[in-house]
């Protein structure tokens, strides 16, 4: 299955891949892995041994893709340019 994430380094995860492809931009907090959780964008794989919510590497990589090209969209900036 492959790296398994808590909510706390999913977030950090994202927060290193959305800084390497963006310039350093805006960090990707617990609640915001939650939030991708309760929208449907982020399915949790397993529960850890304290029964918090464990995220596959791959998927916790889609969210963030995706979560950001929306982002970008909304305020306008076209996908060819970026």
């Amino acid at each position: 299955m492959g790296t398994l994430y808590t909510t706390a380094q999913a977030a950090e995860a994202a927060t290193n891949w959305r800084r390497l492809l963006s310039a350093g931009a805006a960090a990707v907090t617990p609640t915001t892995i939650r939030s991708w959780a309760t929208r449907g964008h982020l399915d949790p794989v397993g529960l850890d041994t304290k029964g918090r919510p464990l995220y596959a590497h791959a998927d916790v990589a889609r969210a963030e893709v995706a979560t950001r090209r929306r982002a970008l969209r909304l305020v306008g900036i076209p996908e060819k340019t970026r």
